[in-house]
């Protein structure tokens, strides 16, 4: 078994994990899973990234060409083809299993940047058969661009996600026929631009506060039933209508990926993911998160930023220079779903991420009694920033707890 000492240790590299190891700098090591960094980045061939953080419009794997090139001048060191399997946390002491063997890590501090998988068909529990022709939005997308296959002829695509909304246009640019998109919830799950660029440009029907039913077929899928939704998400009778399709895409949300953190990490119940101050350090003091296992951020710009926050947190705290600050506990208010940080520390940049849980017309952002943003439409789909500047920071890191609200208004 071979054995490493480092400063920082990243686990992911994906964007939050290549942002952040590029910021930690040398004595740095990034663990990835995969063949090789870049994470769903590699398989998505649109537009529409890096429009915040390189002020152009890149695809996928541009964007992650330049997070590539960020990683390379830092020096830190890579492994791909690399999982972890267990970390104790008494050290701490992280063992993977890489292209050459096992491998016994000792950090003196780990970057937590594994993000999120997508919910599998079985969690909704829809009566019928399991044939295939089942498949998770971002499987069909490795299938179409990485692998340059059709998944089938005629697909009906079962919630209207990101990479679902991305995928129905997709398909229909390949050739296959999109019958709909099916939400069960009354609002799009995705962005308003995804939603006009990829189903109202293209005619595809999105059905909101519908859900399926019933799947059909033996060995392989021939249809599925969908019905309209009242607001317990239970059927209404008589709302029944059948689809005939051999593909059923799927894009029912993502799940962080803290298995292995949880026995010792606090975990927000709301986000799924760990708890962090502003610096994105968790309750766990060596211990740092970012990207997609904290919460689901709409933009890769955005798991960009919060990883590089993450991994220059991390190398101060290696080297001794992190502050211990007091922390300013955040507590979700009226109409806040999400919300990143937990809590605030003093004298650090800090910018909030929030989710609302309705959508509001004319809505006013508080942050405790210090800040009061308006915005004009507020949707769950699409994730608020609120940039808190250095006085009103210093008013808000003088309480307790700050409360974070969203009203009508």
């Amino acid at each position: 078994m071979r054995e490493k000492v480092v400063d920082v240790l990243v686990v992911g590299g994906g964007a939050a994990g290549m942002a952040a190891a590029a910021s930690a700098g040398a004595q740095t090591l990034l663990l990835e899973c995969d063949a090789e960094v870049g994470g769903v980045l590699n398989q998505c061939i649109h537009t529409g990234f890096g429009l915040h953080r390189y002020r152009e419009e890149l695809t996928g794997p541009e964007f992650g060409h330049r997070l590539l090139g960020e990683l390379e001048r830092s020096r830190a060191e890579v492994i791909s083809g690399c999982t972890v399997i267990d970390i104790e946390h008494h050290g701490p002491v992280v063992h993977a299993v890489g292209p050459e063997g096992r491998l016994r890590i000792r950090p003196k501090a780990l970057v937590w940047a594994t993000g999120a998988g997508e919910r599998p068909f079985g969690s909704l529990m829809t009566p019928g058969p399991r044939p295939a022709g089942i498949f998770t939005a971002g499987l069909a997308q490795r299938f179409v661009n990485i692998h340059g296959f059709l998944p089938g002829k005629r697909a009906l695509i079962l919630g209207s996600g990101d990479i679902g909304l991305i995928m129905a246009r997709r398909l229909h640019l390949e050739g296959m026929e999109v019958a709909a998109v099916v939400e069960v919830q009354p609002f799009p799950g995705g962005l308003t631009r995804n939603v006009v660029q990829c189903l109202e440009d293209y005619n595809i029907p999105l059905l909101l506060c519908h859900g399926i039913t019933e799947v059909h077929g033996r060995d392989r899928l021939t249809g599925v039933t969908i019905a309209q939704v009242d607001k317990s998400r239970l059927p209404i009778a008589g709302s029944e209508r059948h689809f005939a399709v051999d593909t059923l895409i799927l894009s029912i949300g993502l799940i962080p990926e803290n298995e292995l953190i949880l026995p010792f990490t606090p975990i927000d119940p709301v986000n799924r993911g760990p708890r962090v101050n502003s610096l994105m350090q968790t309750e766990v003091p060596w211990l740092f998160a970012a990207g997609n296992n904290v919460v689901i951020f709409d933009l890769v710009d955005t798991v960009a930023a919060v990883g590089e926050m993450a991994g220059a947190s991390a190398a101060l705290y290696a080297r001794g220079e992190l502050p211990q600050e007091r922390l300013t506990r955040l507590v979700r208010g009226e109409n806040v779903l999400h919300l990143v940080p937990s809590s605030l520390v003093a004298e650090s940049p800090t910018v909030l991420y929030l989710r609302v849980s309705r959508p509001i017309n004319a809505a006013m952002v508080h942050v405790g009694d210090v800040i009061s943003r308006k915005q004009s439409v507020v949707r769950p789909s699409e994730m608020i920033e609120i940039h808190i500047p250095q006085d009103a920071l210093r008013e808000l890191v003088k309480k307790d707890e700050v409360h974070v609200k969203v009203t009508e208004g």
